[in-house]
């Protein structure tokens, strides 16, 4: 028998990596073709500047680890000895950068300072990916460590940028403050509820469902259209490019304990549980970072009940920093958790079966019950709506 040694993702179906990649970057081309008509050159500076870095860093780093073994630098820049570098550059350190690059920037808002997306692209592909190796090694996605990273660095700078944006496509959301500077009046849908639920209310006001489904609110650029992200992950389903163990898992996770979030607001507040329900779902990123980032294959576990985990676990990881959290969002930050707990899930399943077993599943149960009452005790006490429980407008915030 012969041992072949290959690095992850890991394909036991007929699916080529390559393929794989280039069906993720057709995928994301409805949601970059909406974010640049949406924003104009706004937006498209942003994308340009991203996968520009990310694909100029990427070279320089093949090129630095897989420079010939005897070959002088001034070679370089002969027609032989280029020809030479280059014999280490794969379509993977093509198109991997680029769908790195496409989700960062889909990210930020438009008009981000160009500085800012550099550093992130720089910080993301370089700490994310190429400082552990070549491709397959990586254990963070680039795309959630470079967000990451300007949102804490730089997070004044994203903050006039959401604002020049939503002056120009929602001139009525913005207003002049005191001191002669821009104001969001309403704010994102998310930052508009804020730590108080007892907002909701106003919020469904001011953005309805269908605004959320179709784009028609302030956000980060690819993260506002639902119906384009629901397009995509449609795509990647029937070409079979992703997993959807991960993808489901991470929204039922969530999906779970926002139902019973649901209730307790309406035991506080009138609220209806299923708009809701479909206002978390729709607002933010959650979709955005169901279909594109937790189910890269190279960051995720490498069995079935491992992805499983996996997605509830950055499932509840949302709901844990959107309901009693600092952050308005937190899909990213859930993503990164995830992407650290992945060699665990690994280790934990060495040498059993690829399967499921109903201790695994009653395990996970007990998990997400003991998360959720966590959240719902420390959610009550939060509201600052208070109002007398009436059965009946529980009943009716139940109906969906």
């Amino acid at each position: 028998m012969k041992f072949v040694r290959e690095t992850s993702p890991y394909i036991r179906k007929n699916v080529s990596v390559k393929r794989m990649m280039l069906d993720v970057i057709i995928a994301l081309i409805p949601i970059v073709l909406f974010a640049t008509i949406q924003n104009g050159w706004n937006g498209i500076y942003v994308i340009l500047a991203s996968v520009l870095t990310m694909l100029i860093v990427e070279a320089i780093a093949v090129m630095l680890i897989k420079w010939p073994q005897g070959m002088k630098r001034k070679e370089l820049f002969s027609k032989e000895g280029f020809k030479r570098v280059l014999g280490g550059y794969t379509i993977n350190n093509l198109t991997c950068p680029i769908i790195s690059a496409l989700i960062f920037s889909l990210l930020l808002p438009a008009a981000t300072p160009v500085y800012v997306v550099i550093v992130g692209s720089i910080v993301g592909i370089l700490f994310g990916k190429l400082v552990f190796g070549p491709y397959g090694n990586n254990i963070f996605n680039p795309a959630a460590l470079g967000f990451i990273f300007v949102k804490l660095c730089f997070t004044s700078q994203l903050d006039s940028a959401l604002i020049n944006q939503t002056s120009q496509i929602f001139p009525s959301l913005v207003s002049e403050g005191t001191d002669g500077t821009l104001v969001i009046t309403s704010g994102t849908p998310l930052a508009q509820i804020g730590t108080n639920l007892g907002n909701f209310a106003s919020s469904l006001q001011n953005y309805s469902l269908m605004d959320l489904f179709i784009g028609n609110v302030p956000g980060a650029m690819g993260e506002v259209c639902s119906v384009l992200i629901l397009v995509s992950l449609l795509y990647l389903v029937v070409r079979k490019a992703i997993d959807l163990r991960s993808t489901l898992s991470m929204i039922a996770s969530f999906m779970i304990i926002t139902f019973f979030v649901g209730i307790v607001l309406n035991m506080k507040t009138p609220t209806h549980v299923g708009n809701f329900m479909a206002y978390e779902l729709l607002a933010g990123g959650l979709l955005f970072g169901a279909t594109f980032m937790i189910t890269d294959p190279v960051t995720s576990p490498v069995t079935k009940f491992g992805r499983v985990c996996y997605g509830a676990f950055a499932g509840i990881m949302v709901a844990l920093i959107r309901y009693i959290g600092g952050y308005p969002e937190g899909v990213a930050f859930a993503i990164l958790l995830a992407n650290i707990i992945t060699c665990a899930l690994d280790y934990f399943m060495r040498g059993k079966k690829n399967s499921y077993t109903w201790i695994q599943a009653l395990g996970l149960v007990v998990v997400i019950t003991c998360v959720t009452l966590i959240i719902c005790f420390t959610v009550n006490g939060r509201i600052e709506v208070p109002q007398t429980t009436n059965f009946i407008s529980v009943l009716g915030g139940l109906r969906s």
